[in-house]
């Protein structure tokens, strides 16, 4: 009942926020309706007022009431569908100057005539489709460039032709979608108002379901989570060295995944049983009341010698209470558990109830917190890192679901026919333990196969009611949510698991299916969305991945798909079947792969009559498909389309598009996709969908030509594409509506790219990069681009095209921003002196990133005096010599307070960065580059403390005269990079002499190095914590540290090119580096003594690579050899031509094998020493065998077992 009502409320608001548009309110009060307008929009607004008192106000079931709301959310949907389709014409006659949809004007409504602009303007709303009459072709064109093929409904100067209105079938449309609505208004009011107002109570779904909790273990064993079981332990019961009285843990995750069954294993371990003297369970549920949890909290003490004869408990006066709670700790060590708590209004709520827990005389006391909702994680402890549940391991889960399934005590042989079905159940379930209590309920009712295969196809699981089956479970958190989150968390079932979320992507849908109001244009799309994903990101429906991406786990994946089965599908084209799909659904979404089930087109076929297609409000196609059979299945399935507000699609060729594609008005949200270097180009009629809010064509990769109509968008907000399509939109001043152009090229052979049309576009922001201002003539022509009003733009780029004819400092000046830029690029500015606004008095005073090329000012700005500047970037800049002290414009206590970033580049003439008394200026910079100065001689970095105390990172490239200390010459350098040299915080590679500090090195876990001579023994002492090695160039030198007793126990990899390897070099090697793991050796050209290859007993070697050691030879005595490396997994042998050259089959017959048969990977490149296949015939392990290049090879005493375990052979 609630999500009826709150359909109906919210399409009945789409209704009335499309009827709040002046023109389309004039057409429906026109002559030629007859409405009584006024009276219409007063029952409306009356309807809609009692839908949202009803809301949420627990009224019962009641079937009648349920069809009733189904069908006015059904006829406002149609009504303002055909409203919103209105405004479509309305649009078309601005474009075009006709008036086919202007309302014919009565009495009172001249007015109104006034606002024929604001129809362009208005984006509100949705739509009905009235094309009966439309004699446009059905399809669109994709025009070949290579063919140059023209859309059908092109013009032969390449425009589209505008659709054709008929009035009177909209008119007769219109008026009875707004009766039918208003007769179902009055249904329901009569229906609703026979409910008592006494009958409205809040509705608390989720405070009615949460079952009661205790401390004792309802789950005899805790599967999995051993590792993070024991570093809760450990953090329990160690808490002391932090000497807090208290420290707060939550436990947090989703549920079903069994935060209180861990919890409970933790309260009853005997460490924990030990470690604290009282212990406490309350299980807080949705109900967070500090009174009545400090009650709960005292019931669970023992009272003290000294309280009287009242129970303390019995009072309502918190005061009380909470001193008798610390009375009763006091010297006490306890442990409290708070189990599932939904929530916690303020921190004030939060810090009264701590308040007696943190007055006891001891310390390391423990309050556990478990909760599914990340925002109460934030509320309770902003010290503490979580413990963060996710599902069991999948090894553990299959032990646990067997459990579930058949009980304790198992005979695999008994359920052998049913163990294979259970695997891919098992698989179906996220590993969640509540999905497998379930589950198992399901399948031990009826251990047969045809019950079991019927429970895995229909996936029964999700059908389950019970409270604590997994859905149920789950829901209890949406039923807590507000209307509007769960229609934004329900629509993210349509894309595909594993998904991540933009931000703006997932925004840009809520907003063009209608969840998010986007009535006001001059609010910016991420804003808009935040919110809402912040939201739903604290309740734990969403989870933050890398690169502010959002995800959502499986099982809420899960119950997205189950909670919006009635308006959304999402399927796989390789598991779909049609039978599971609803007739009521709206928004399709389908994800297509090149492999298909064999009966795909015949479950499409099935599907296109289950439900409407031409009702679809939603398409969205994910993955990439190019098979011909497959286009022409969907493009029949989907050629009724005519409704949709979002499609997603791929166009592989010109004829991948649905065949209705161009009668898409109402489209708001359109995603095209195209394979790399195909010559398809994008379809010619996109330019007639006025109502597009968001074109993306980000993953467009084939011709970047647009449609000549293309600034038809009047309503486009976001155009995300690549540069080539940005800068190639003619008058793009008409999209006014458009929020970030990131690239826009003045032309001066084409209209339609003078700076003029950047002045029209009033809420452009976010990135604009302007180039082509050599085609710029005049002081008037910049000034048409109204930067100063571009409050929004926050990066912004003036780029002349290098070698071009200066046209005058003035167009620069008439160039000037608003003072809220953070980001300015300034590029090939033939002018000799800077804009005013930046060189003389500095007008943009918030510039964080200033970046300056090819200019040639004869000064710099006053750098001092932007004080936010956290970046300056120099480059290809003539005349500067010296960067500092003495700067521009002087200097303050504020000057550089932020700067952290430097970078010159390309400065011909740059000679020194000079230091002195201003130096302490940078107190913050972090990183210094320099690149391509032939003539910088010095950096102001011998006292670094003074100069640069927090420098980090340093790069310096191609500056031959540039004189540096020893590096790292601070400890604070955690990386650096030079000619010779390069530190990225746990890697260093050394490419030529230097002299170096490695007392200032951080942690160094790998070193490359070109020449052995580069480095001594001594030297690598000092790194740490060192554990792999590599050596270009060897030298005898290199283990000559020996001599000095040195050994290097943490060097695990060793790799030694052009090695000389002789019997003293070998012996060496294994005594400085005992701790081997790899080894990886390509000897020299020099010819050397014969060695007999032997490892010391206690090796660890796993992985042995020996290349070119043609002096190398394999002792045939047991036990010697590679023989006695138990731990060795894979050995690599290359052109190493006597390495079997004592070996011959006789020892394999004695079962004397030159390798251990625990080896998984063995490889022969060019091995020319006799050797036959008898040698590896105790080599039963193998995975991977090649013998490649080998002439000398035979197969005497071939052993078939070699090969029986091998994924990957070549011989």
């Amino acid at each position: 009942m609630e999500s009826a009502l709150g359909a109906a409320n919210w399409l009945l608001g789409k209704v009335l926020s499309k009827l709040s548009d002046d023109l389309v309110a004039g057409y429906v009060a026109s002559r030629e309706l007859g409405l009584n307008f006024d009276k219409i929009k007063d029952e409306l607004n009356y309807t809609l007022g009692i839908l949202h008192a009803a809301q949420g106000r627990g009224i019962s079931d009641n079937p009648g009431l349920q069809g009733l709301l189904e069908g006015l959310a059904k006829k406002a949907d149609e009504a303002e569908d055909a409203l919103d389709e209105l405004h479509y014409f309305m649009i078309q006659d601005e474009l075009y100057g006709t008036r086919e949809a202007t309302p014919e004007l009565g009495d009172g409504l001249s007015a109104q005539a006034q606002h024929a602009r604001h129809a362009a303007r208005s984006t509100a709303g949705n739509w009905l489709s009235c094309f009966s009459c439309c004699n446009s072709q059905d399809y669109a064109a994709v025009t070949d460039n290579t063919s140059k093929a023209k859309s059908p409904s092109d013009t032969q100067d390449g425009h589209v032709d505008k659709l054709p209105f008929d009035r009177v079938a909209m008119s007769n449309k219109i008026k009875q979608l707004i009766e039918d609505t208003q007769s179902k208004c009055s249904r329901v009011l009569d229906l609703l108002n026979k409910y008592p107002s006494s009958s409205f109570q809040p509705n608390m779904p989720a405070c009615a379901k949460r079952p009661h909790t205790s401390s004792e273990i309802t789950q005899t064993k805790l599967f999995g989570r051993d590792v993070i079981f024991e570093k809760t332990i450990n953090e329990m019961i160690n808490c002391t060295d932090n000497g807090e009285t208290l420290s707060v843990l939550p436990i947090v995750g989703p549920g079903g995944l069994g935060k209180t069954t861990f919890t409970q294993h933790l309260c009853n371990d005997k460490r924990v049983e030990k470690h604290f003297t009282v212990k406490i369970w309350i299980c807080v549920s949705t109900n967070f009341d500090v009174l009545k949890l400090s009650k709960e909290i005292l019931n669970c003490l023992p009272a003290t010698e000294n309280e009287g004869q009242k129970t303390a408990s019995d009072t309502t006066n918190l005061d009380l209470l909470q001193k008798s709670i610390a009375e009763r700790l006091k010297s006490k060590r306890f442990l409290i558990v708070l189990d599932d708590i939904w929530e916690c209004r303020s921190n004030d709520e939060w810090e009264k109830l701590l308040a007696p827990l943190i007055k006891g005389d001891t310390t390391s006391n423990m309050l556990l917190v478990t909760t599914r909702f990340p925002k109460v994680v934030e509320m309770v402890t902003k010290e503490t890192a979580p413990i963060a549940l996710d599902g069991l391991e999948p090894g553990d889960f299959w032990k646990f679901f067997k459990i579930c399934v058949f009980g304790e005590i198992q005979h695999e042989n008994e359920k052998e026919d049913l163990i294979d079905i259970g695997r891919q159940i098992a698989s179906k379930l996220k590993c969640s333990p509540l999905a497998a209590k379930t589950v198992g309920r399901l399948l031990s009712k009826k251990p047969s196969r045809e019950h079991w295969l019927e429970i895995l196809e229909k996936k029964d699981w999700l059908n389950q009611k019970h409270d604590d089956d997994i859905i149920p479970a789950l829901k209890i958190s949406y039923d807590y949510l507000p209307f509007h989150l769960q229609k934004c968390f329900s629509y993210c079932a349509l894309f595909p698991e594993d998904y991540k979320f933009d931000h703006l992507e997932i925004t840009r849908f809520w907003i063009s299916i209608g969840i998010i109001d986007s009535s006001d244009q001059n609010v910016k799309i991420e804003d808009m969305g935040s919110n809402y994903l912040d939201e739903l990101l604290d309740n734990g429906f969403l989870m933050k991945g890398d690169n502010n991406y959002y995800l959502m786990h499986d099982l809420m994946h899960e119950l997205s798909q189950s909670v919006s089965e009635k308006p959304c599908a999402y399927i796989s084209s390789s598991t779909f079947r049609a039978d599971d799909i609803r007739s009521s659904i709206r928004h399709l979404s389908i994800l297509m792969q090149n492999k298909c089930t064999e009966n795909f087109g015949d479950e499409m076929d099935k599907l296109k009559r289950t439900i409407d297609i031409g009702n679809l409000r939603s398409l969205m196609i994910f993955g990439e498909y190019t098979r011909l059979g497959l286009v022409n299945i969907l493009k029949d399935t989907f050629k009724e389309i005519k409704s949709l507000r979002v499609l997603f699609i791929f166009i592989n060729s010109p004829n991948s598009l649905p065949h209705n594609f161009s009668k898409l008005v109402h489209i708001r949200y359109l995603k095209l996709k195209s394979p790399r270097y195909s010559e398809v180009c994008l379809p010619s009629t996109v330019s007639k969908f006025y109502h597009l809010r968001f074109l993306d064509l980000q993953d467009w990769k084939s011709i970047y030509d647009l449609p000549k109509d293309i600034n038809h968008l009047v309503n486009l907000r976001q155009f995300v594409a690549l540069k080539e399509f940005q800068f190639n939109v003619p008058g793009v001043g008409k999209m006014k509506h458009v929020q970030e152009l990131k690239e826009f090229h003045v032309k001066k052979e084409r209209t339609g790219f003078e700076l003029r049309e950047l002045g029209q576009l009033g809420v452009l922001g976010g990135e604009l990069n302007i180039c082509g201002l050599e085609n710029v003539r005049t002081r008037e022509q910049a000034n048409e681009a109204k930067l100063m009003a571009k409050r929004n733009i926050i990066i912004l780029g003036l780029v002349w095209s290098e070698g071009q004819h200066f046209t005058g400092d003035d167009i620069l000046d008439s160039l000037q921003p608003h003072s809220n830029l953070r980001e300015l690029k300034i590029i090939n500015h033939g002018g000799t002196s800077g804009p005013t606004w930046l060189c003389s008095k500095v007008h943009i005073k918030n510039l964080q990133v200033l970046h300056l090329e090819g200019v040639s000012w004869g000064t710099l700005p006053p750098i001092g005096q932007i004080y936010h500047l956290r970046n300056l970037k120099l480059k290809k800049i003539v005349g500067i010599r010296q960067f500092g002290p003495d700067f521009i414009g002087g200097i303050t206590e504020k000057s550089f307070e932020h700067l952290k970033e430097v970078e010159f580049d390309y400065m011909p003439e740059f000679v020194e960065w000079v230091g002195g008394p201003n130096s302490h200026l940078f107190p913050r910079l972090e990183r210094i580059s320099c690149s391509n100065c032939p003539n910088l001689l010095a950096l102001p970095l011998q006292d670094n403390s003074i100069q640069f105390p927090n420098i980090c990172n340093l790069y310096i490239n191609e500056c031959p005269k540039l004189c540096l200390p020893p590096l790292p010459h601070s400890s604070k350098l955690s990386s650096f990079r030079t000619d010779y040299l390069n530190y990225d915080g746990t890697k260093l590679s050394i490419e030529w002499a230097s002299e170096m500090a490695f007392h200032n090195l951080g942690e160094v876990e790998g070193l490359v190095i070109s020449d052995a001579s580069l480095i001594s023994f001594a030297d690598l002492e000092k790194l740490h914590p060192l554990r792999s090695i590599e050596i270009m160039r060897s030298q005898k030198i290199f283990l000559k540290g020996r001599e000095d007793g040195i050994v290097l126990y943490s060097v695990q990899s060793l790799t030694l090119k052009e090695f000389p390897l002789t019997i003293k070099s070998v012996s060496n090697l294994f005594k400085c580096f005992p701790g081997l793991s790899r080894l990886d050796i390509s000897a020299s050209d020099e010819d050397h003594e014969e060695v007999v290859l032997n490892f010391p007993p206690s090796s660890s070697l796993r992985h042995v690579r020996f290349n070119g050691c043609k002096n190398l030879i394999l002792p045939v005595e047991d036990g010697s050899g590679f023989q006695g490396l138990l731990l060795l997994e894979s050995i690599d042998l290359a052109k190493c031509g006597r390495l079997f050259s004592r070996w011959s089959t006789r020892e394999a017959s004695q079962s004397i094998n030159p390798f251990p048969c625990c080896l998984k990977e063995l490889y022969f490149w060019n091995e020319s020493s006799t050797m036959s296949m008898a040698l590896l015939s105790n080599l039963t392990s193998l995975t991977t065998l090649r013998l490649e290049g080998c002439t000398n090879l035979t197969v005497d005493g071939f052993n078939p077992l070699t090969i029986s375990n091998i994924t990957d052979l070549c011989v």
